[in-house]
């Protein structure tokens, strides 16, 4: 169960960073930038709740072998 909390949370968060900064970069703070920014999280959120969730094992275990590689221990 934390696994899954913290997936959508952080997947919340980089999702509306994300999504607000592409919109913005793409579009500038046009008068509905609001609404096309939360149009662009509400298409962003699931796809990287998935992506998080799906990557977070692989990714856990590249992270510890590089900690094992380069600095002879285990990351805490």
């Amino acid at each position: 169960m934390q696994k899954l909390i913290f997936t959508l949370l952080l997947s919340l968060c980089l999702s509306f960073m994300v999504s607000g900064w592409v919109t913005y970069i793409n579009l500038g703070l046009m008068a509905d930038f609001t609404t096309r920014w939360a149009h662009a999280f509400a298409n962003a959120w699931p796809a990287s709740f998935i992506a998080a969730y799906v990557l977070s094992a692989p990714v856990t275990t590249i992270t510890k072998r590089i900690m094992e590689k380069y600095h002879g221990q285990q990351p805490l």
